[in-house]
């Protein structure tokens, strides 16, 4: 049985129009499936929770939408049985599906899907943040505090995100917010704990973003060096006196390269601890978590099995 979680409202309905193609498709094929289409934020998260919950039995949980959809499944999974998870890009940066390098096409997608090959055992994130009540917060692709999650929050909430989309020019919205956020953006002191042992303090830090793949906000490389499958997070910090010298390391990541600029720093580490001196916004594969003084991060080692 085929479980796909639908989301028919991302990219401004690009997401609905993928699922028809795909269930004649399934229809036609007379695939065993069943399909849940979400509603509202916080519908997906849900649906994988009711799927996976002390489910001893495997699963095969099929996502249909961008990186927030599966972001949620993620976050709902109980991972009681074997759960094999497949993707179907329908969202507007699918930075997972570009670090995967699954096809385009959705309908190419399908068949990878129905008739498998390959599978990898992929880690993931978990995000940890609240002085009071400690939350906790799954992610598959990067987490970050600071800058780039003032920009995915600006995003989420932006007027003009669906001209954008529908122009397929997603990334150049994400670099237009990132300038204006650059540009009121004000540094923060702090420090960073890597594996509870390497203590790193700063003054002038922008944003710390840490990843599992090496792609965030569309297309933007800040990560080049992530690797999904080594148990480990790469850790992007953004950390300079002088504001304009990071506009480099912008132009850097969107071109895919791995930025020699003194502004920014690459750690790798299984997890990290972010002490900032006044709360910054907080995100978890593009979705906010709102702004947090603190945050701990650490890398679950292979544990997702994936259609690849």
């Amino acid at each position: 049985m085929y479980n796909f979680i639908v989301n028919p409202n991302s990219r401004c309905g690009h997401g609905l129009r993928i699922w028809r193609k795909l269930e004649t498709i399934l229809r036609t094929s007379g695939v065993e499936y069943q399909a849940f289409l979400t509603e509202k934020p916080g519908d997906a998260r849900t649906f994988a929770a009711q799927l996976t919950k002390g489910c001893k039995e495997s699963s095969i949980i099929i996502a249909v939408g961008g990186d927030g959809t599966v972001n949620e499944i993620l976050d709902g999974l109980s991972f009681c049985g074997s759960i094999t998870l497949g993707y179907i890009p329908a969202g507007s940066g699918n930075d997972l599906a570009r670090s995967l390098k699954l096809p385009k096409n959705p309908v190419k997608c399908l068949k990878k899907i129905l008739k498998p090959k390959y599978f990898k055992l992929m880690d993931y994130g978990v995000l940890s943040y609240g002085d009071g009540e400690v939350s906790h917060r799954r992610f598959i692709v990067s987490a970050g505090i600071g800058m780039d999650a003032a920009v995915c929050h600006n995003l989420l909430f932006s007027k003009s995100k669906g001209w954008f989309h529908k122009l397929h020019i997603g990334r150049l919205a994400y670099l237009l917010i990132g300038i204006k956020q650059l540009s009121l953006a004000k540094p923060a002191k702090g420090y960073i704990l890597l594996d509870g042992v390497q203590k790193v303090e700063f003054n002038h830090v922008y944003f710390i973003s840490a990843h599992i793949h090496p792609y965030e906000g569309g297309g933007f490389k800040f990560a080049p060096d992530a690797n999904f499958e080594d148990g480990k997070l790469t850790v992007c910090m953004m950390n300079n006196r002088k504001k304009r010298k990071l506009i480099p390391v912008l132009v850097c990541s969107l071109l895919g390269r791995k930025s020699s600029n003194a502004g920014i720093r690459f750690y790798t580490c299984g997890e990290i601890a972010v002490y900032m001196e006044h709360p910054m916004a907080v995100h978890v594969d593009g979705e906010s978590c709102f702004c947090q003084n603190n945050i701990e991060i650490q890398c679950i080692s292979k544990k997702l099995r994936v259609i690849v």
